[in-house]
């Protein structure tokens, strides 16, 4: 065959072949839609009774929140209103320490040093990348859009100005990593403070000055061999707040060395096992109380933001570029990185956190998402017990994209209100003063990824010892309530019994 002849028929037959798979498709998606019964409707609504809640919760929370601001309420009232909201806030957030100990040295455990090493590389450098992905991303908006553009005779400055090293907060980081009690790192961070102190300092012995002061006047002779010198120095101090950094350090390496215990450490490795169980109970238990306090979270936020119009033009533009950048990450980097890397369609993966995104919403605390983020990964994604375990408690300690995107565009905006132009090496340098966050997406795709480039690791993990947590995980109804574990024996799917 020439190539004349060779060449027309190639286009064509791709062609044919892609219009017969859509049509095949659509076939099947037409028998699909004709074979639904009332009872695969029914059984939809109930395997997705929570995540349906929640978006109407959601829905009603806008809807009542937007109407309620015409009454003008009191910041009293407000509080009040907000109440069952405020009491799921607290009920997560107390699940959260012993869900991230508990996971993650159930996690550890069950996997030999070589394999956790890998997957602990692969999940610092990707929420290193994303990281600096959302860094970038908020500088090129804020350069593009340039929101603080203008005269600033409207704009206060509120809150007092901490001078903070680079040297002491990075030493901070690093002092708490190794909290010397772990009773009181569940509730204090080390945090360097400052104070002003005096230092005498003596005068050299050629200043001839002195030799006249002794001379006229002893008193006066031995305030001048001493001159006293005011500094800031350094001094230990803590601010309230759970040490998660340390907590996770203490984790992984008690994990590891129950690991590499064996048969010894079992016994240690079944109480951390049930105790994760037990906590993902509590989690299901809490989860029917989620969407009333979603609701009124979300209502009770709404009725206290400010007018857009009493802000002002600048802050207005301000938060519409900080909205327009996370979305650019939420929505294109973060999905894009997640189907280059697994091939997988990301929308089916992140339609199965949508209850974890809603609920991060609602209680803006990713870590206070954690225990449904962990639910949703696990019973809707089906993801590896042993990688949401390892990778999840520890993007909540040291991922940072929507932070990191958010100061990066802050500073630059602070910078364009007060006329100061930043060249290059300037705007590169303000990633050093970024704190470290959390994204709930951001870690639900890592999570997604490090199962991905951990597969094989995994598998031969499970050769090694005979059984896997996927196969534990078969045997047992995982994270149900109480009371539906007498209900007719199914088999286990994919999909979130509710």
């Amino acid at each position: 065959m020439t190539k004349g002849n060779g060449e027309d028929p190639k286009p064509g037959s791709r062609m044919e072949r892609i219009q017969q798979g859509v049509r095949k498709r659509t076939l099947l998606a037409k028998k699909k839609v004709q074979s639904i019964t009332k009872d695969d409707v029914k059984s939809y609504l109930m395997r997705n009774a929570f995540v349906l809640f929640t978006v109407v919760a959601v829905i009603l929370g806008v809807i009542l929140g937007f109407s309620l601001r015409s009454y003008k309420m009191s910041y009293r009232e407000v509080k009040y209103f907000s109440f069952p909201g405020e009491l799921l806030m607290r009920m997560l957030q107390m699940l959260v320490l012993p869900l991230i100990v508990s996971s993650l040295v159930t996690g550890i455990a069950a996997l030999d040093s070589k394999a956790s090493g890998k997957m602990g590389v692969r999940a610092v450098v990707y929420y290193m990348s994303t990281t600096i992905i959302a860094v970038l991303i908020g500088i090129i908006i804020v350069v593009i859009i340039h929101p603080g553009k203008g005269t600033k005779e409207n704009m206060h400055r509120e809150g007092k100005i901490v001078q903070v090293t680079a040297a002491d907060a990075f030493l901070d980081l690093i002092r708490n990593m190794f909290p010397p009690n772990l009773v009181e790192a569940c509730f204090k961070q080390f945090k360097t403070n400052y104070e002003k102190r005096k230092f005498k300092v003596a005068i050299p012995p050629n200043d001839t000055s002195t030799v006249t002061s002794i001379i006229s006047n002893v008193s006066e002779a031995m305030e001048a061999l001493t001159r006293m010198k005011e500094e800031i120095v350094p001094v230990p101090g803590s601010v309230n707040g759970v040490n998660a950094l340390g907590l996770v350090v203490f984790s992984i390496s008690f994990g590891l060395v129950i690991g590499s215990m064996r048969e010894q450490g079992q016994a240690l490795k079944d109480f951390f096992d049930s105790l994760n169980e037990a906590i993902m109970r509590l989690v299901a238990l809490i989860m029917w109380y989620a969407p009333l306090g979603i609701l009124f979270l979300i209502a009770g936020k709404i009725v206290e933001m400010e007018d857009m119009g009493v802000i002002g033009g600048q802050l207005a533009m301000y938060t519409v570029t900080v909205i327009i950048g996370l979305l650019i990450h939420a929505v294109i980097v973060l999905p894009l990185l997640y189907f280059v890397i697994t091939r997988k369609n990301p929308w089916v993966f992140i339609g199965g956190l949508i209850q974890a995104l809603v609920t991060a919403l609602g209680t803006s605390s990713s870590s206070a998402t954690l225990p449904v983020t962990f639910k949703c990964l696990e019973e809707i994604n089906g993801v590896d017990k042993r990688v949401t375990r390892f990778v999840l408690p520890v993007g909540a300690t040291i991922n940072m994209d929507g932070t990191a995107l958010y100061e990066a565009l802050a500073a630059i905006f602070i910078a364009q209100v007060n006329n100061f132009d930043l060249n290059f090496g300037q705007i590169i340098t303000i990633r050093d003063r970024l704190r470290t966050t959390t994204n709930v997406l951001g870690d639900s795709i890592g999570a997604g990824i490090v199962e991905h480039l951990s597969r094989h690791e995994l598998k031969n993990r499970d050769a090694e010892m005979g059984n896997s947590v996927i196969e534990e995980n078969e045997m047992k109804k995982p994270y149900q309530l109480i009371s539906q574990e007498n209900e007719n024996e199914k088999p286990i799917d994919s999909e979130t019994k509710m």
